[in-house]
């Protein structure tokens, strides 16, 4: 399923549930007005409201681009994707928002964001609204309610069953990993505005840890379903993910587990696209991408219009003084030069000269400065990796709002995760590891040019290469603070802590505050330390 280009016609039923959450401000429609068993008539009406799960990671509301059914968010503000981005791209060394007054950004990417900073808030509300969608769909897709309903015995709803319960279990993982705690809710909880209690990270990573592994027996095997549906690869990659980084998490490391899963991930059946950048393209759920792409979220310029995911990114790429907005299957202008890069992540790629010929590197530094000037567009490098158009030159559906899908997970990212675990005492084997580092950098360079030799595979290498693979896919933070790098001064880039030489951080801002309208709401929530 193609849920990309049917996804607004079948999530009707879905974006009616009630939430329970108290902490939401979500502008819904009254449930009162179409009744559960009016919608829930028939497999294929689950099927309906399932995608409606899946949506809320794209869109912003069922009203269009300019809407947002979170109360007092813009739909920019509170889309998923953007939300994450700002959240994990932001904050690190990867790229500079231009227009810094715009409300939160100053505030994330000098590392300085309080609980009253309005992006911190869209992240929360949305990924809370993503558990509260999926706790009604398993409240509606009982056994008992099905028979009721004249439905029979579960069949494939027990499928997407386990596929609700691994999108909630992915928005969990991203409160986790960003807020360090988060208000429990399921399928249980009385309907109504209830405070949900709170959980700590160790308790989050529990719960998101049996939601996954619940799952498992009931999804399909990896890369053997439909496009853009959760199978077991899916589930595997994002327990490989909390494994990795359960040091961090709970204070007990787990690389055994993190190379277990990511091995999972890795004999699944995924494949990589023989051309790097064929991942970001507007095709990439049909040019090869979509059997390494292991979780797209959707983006279609006709059906999925949001100021978020890919569209955001690519319109923000085109450079102010270049306006190359054709060149990326864009309006010429696109944002007016709303991201760039950092210098100390661009030298990534342009200090040693072997990266020339590395396809990854996909900056524009001709006629610009390496140094940043935060209001100032012509400056910092900026780069091309996504794009709305085809692998064949064509353009996507819209030069607006993209059709390029949003590559939450790959399997380049299993490859390097292996080589980290088994780095960090988590088993495996050195010569896997190797090698699957190496089939990256060959595809990267076109040859062996840019292979290592084991001696050379170390974590200081695997940080930068993580960097060099996976940039601008919301992963950098968690790898910065994962390798302790992201907090204090041991690492500094431009406009780390404010001012534009970078300066150390304290270490209480590795978790995000709680934010304060989530506070107000659900007494049971405390804030973090530091804030």
């Amino acid at each position: 399923m193609k849920i990309k280009h049917y996804i607004l016609l079948t999530l009707f039923g879905a974006f009616m549930f009630s939430s329970c959450e108290s902490d939401l401000d979500v502008e819904i429609r009254d449930p009162n007005i179409t009744l559960a068993d009016q919608i829930f008539t028939s497999a294929e009406a689950y099927k309906q409201a399932l995608a409606g799960v899946y949506a809320n990671l794209s869109l912003s509301s069922l009203t269009g681009p300019g809407g947002s059914n979170i109360g007092g968010l813009d739909a920019g503000t509170g889309q998923y994707m953007r939300g994450l981005f700002n959240l994990q791209n932001l904050s690190t060394d990867e790229t500079i928002f231009t227009f810094e007054n715009d409300p939160g950004i100053r505030g994330v990417q000098r590392n300085s964001a309080s609980p009253e900073n309005v992006l911190l808030r869209g992240v929360y509300s949305r990924a809370m609204f993503s558990v509260s969608l999926s706790n009604e769909f398993l409240r509606q897709s009982t056994d008992e309610l099905l028979q009721s309903r004249g439905i029979g015995s579960l069949g494939d709803i027990q499928t997407y069953r386990a596929e609700a319960k691994v999108l909630k279990a992915l928005s969990y993982y991203h409160l986790m990993d960003m807020f360090g705690k988060a208000p429990f809710y399921d399928e249980t909880t009385e309907v109504g505005f209830t405070q949900g209690e709170e959980l700590s990270r160790p308790e989050l990573f529990d719960l998101i840890e049996g939601l996954l592994l619940n799952s498992l027996e009931d999804l399909p095997a990896g890369n053997s379903g439909e496009y853009g549906r959760i199978d077991q690869g899916v589930a595997h990659m994002i327990l490989a993910k909390i494994y990795l980084n359960a040091e961090v998490y709970t204070g007990t490391p787990r690389y055994a587990e993190a190379l277990s899963r990511s091995e999972a991930v890795i004999n699944s059946g995924y494949q990589l696209v023989n051309d790097y950048q064929f991942n970001f393209l507007a095709d990439n759920n049909s040019n090869g991408a979509q059997n390494e792409i292991i979780f797209p979220i959707a983006n279609d310029g006709q059906t999925t219009q949001n100021f978020g995911g890919t569209t955001i990114i690519i319109q923000g790429q085109v450079g102010a003084q270049e306006q190359n907005g054709e060149s990326l299957g864009v309006n010429p202008g696109g944002f007016g030069g709303l991201f760039r890069l950092r210098p100390q992540f661009s030298e990534k790629f342009t200090l040693n000269p072997l990266f020339e010929n590395d396809a990854r590197n996909l900056i524009i530094t001709e006629d610009r400065p390496i140094s940043l000037v935060v209001t100032d567009p012509n400056t910092g490098y900026i780069t091309t990796k996504y794009s709305n158009r085809t692998s064949t030159g064509g353009f996507g559906s819209d030069r607006t709002f993209t059709d390029a899908d949003f590559p939450m997970f790959r399997l380049a990212d299993a490859y390097l995760m292996y080589a980290e675990a088994h780095l960090r005492g988590g088993g495996g084997d050195l010569n896997t590891a190797l090698n699957y580092v190496n089939l990256l950098r060959e595809r990267a360079f076109g040859d062996t040019s840019g292979n290592i030799v084991s001696a050379q595979l170390d974590l200081n290498f695997l940080i930068d290469e993580r960097a060099r693979e996976l940039y601008w896919e919301s992963h950098r933070r968690q790898d910065l603070i994962r390798f302790g790098l992201y907090t204090g001064n041991q690492y500094i880039w431009a406009f780390k802590g404010g001012p534009s030489t970078g300066t150390s951080i304290d270490s209480f801002r590795a978790i995000y505050p709680i934010p304060s309208a989530s506070l107000a709401t659900n007494q049971n929530l405390t804030q973090n330390p530091g804030y």
